[in-house]
Formats: C-alpha cells, structure tokens, sequence
C-alpha cells in the first residue's frame, strides 16, 4: 500500500458515501445509516470542511473522517464548543491495516493545530482509548439524556482544555436520521442484502 491522507474535494463525495456504506453496512443495524449522515453533514453550518480527511491507497480513497461542531451546556446553561468526530470509515478490506490509526492520529494534530478544545465521541473504548480519549465522566460531561458509560468519551486537545467545562454533551441535530430519509437515500445506491435483524442486534 502507498496511503496518503488529504483534505475531501467535492468530487470525492459520492464515493466517500460508497465507502462509509461498505464500512457500517449490517454493523450496528440492518444496512446501515452513516452514508447518509456523512451526506447530512456537508450541509449543515457545523461540519468542519478542515477536518474532513481521506486516505487514499495511490488515487484510491479508502477511508474518511469527518468531524462537526458540538456543544457542552453547563447548569447555568452557558455554553463550550467541542468537536464531534465521525463518522470514521474504512473500506472492509482495507480494515486492520492501521488506516482509521491514521486518519485518527492526523486530524488529531490538525484539530489541535487550529486551536479547538477536545474531541468527544461514542465508540468502542478499546480502540479509541489509544488515542487518548477516557471516559468524558472524568470531566463531568454527561450526554444530553445525562447519562455516562463507557463509550462515551472525551479527548482534551491541550491540558487543561476542559478544565471549568462541565454539562451536558449535544451534536447537531444532523445525526437524527428518519427512516424514510434513509430510505430514499439508499434508492441511489445499489441493491445490498441485509444479513442481520434488529433481534439479533439486540
């Protein structure tokens, strides 16, 4: 492999969405809905067109993350800018190969370098754990149900960056995906079996 990491390009997006559909497809649900949310995302004033990264294997994109802008609201319902990052996506054969380790690392140090505070998620703690990110508990930031587990976590970008920041964690609104949006969306795509139910997912 000969991977390199540049910016998205408009003429990148629907294959972007190909990939993105190919790495979450029957993962946490029949199908699956990332395709569209990557589409949602470029729309709305809180994606981050600076953090929205691809690798490429020669000219061939095989992965991509995408990151927007979120939001801490304290009791006093004063307000911290944060960044969401995801989706992250790697195409399935190119998965385990260290690629999404390299998007992560890269944006990270992009994300420090244009000054924003701390990336939160919700992914699986034994692979982001690497990168840094803990439990977002340990600074007091409970998502907008006010809860906290383990996939739900936080990366300070310097030390100290969210120290006084403390509430409760909302992304956009982007990431409410209708059932029927996606179901018009996935008409552009072509025909792919679903392999699991939601019973089983459960």
């Amino acid at each position: 492999m000969n991977v390199s990491i540049r910016l998205e390009e408009e003429k990148d997006y629907k294959q972007v969405e190909y990939l993105t559909r190919e790495a979450f497809w029957d993962v946490y649900r029949p199908g699956c809905c990332e395709h569209l949310l990557v589409h949602k995302i470029r729309k709305v004033p809180a994606f981050i067109k600076d953090l929205c990264y691809v690798a490429c294997d020669n000219d061939y994109i095989i992965g991509n993350i995408i990151y927007s802008k979120a939001k801490v609201i304290n009791d006093e319902n004063k307000e911290f800018e944060v960044l969401c990052m995801g989706p992250l996506s790697v195409l399935p054969s190119f998965q385990r190969k260290g690629i999404g380790s390299l998007l992560m690392n890269f944006s990270i140090k992009k994300a420090r370098e244009l000054g924003y505070k701390a990336i939160i998620i919700f992914g699986n703690p034994n692979y982001y754990q690497r990168f840094g990110f803990v439990n977002a508990k340990r600074y007091g930031i409970k998502t907008s149900s006010g809860e906290n587990f383990d996939a739900f976590m936080a990366l300070e970008l310097f030390e100290g960056a969210l120290q006084g920041i403390t509430g409760k964690y909302y992304e956009d609104k982007v990431f409410e995906i209708k059932d029927e949006e996606l179901e018009v969306f996935e008409r552009e795509f072509p025909y792919k079996e679903t392999h699991i139910t939601d019973t089983q997912l459960k």
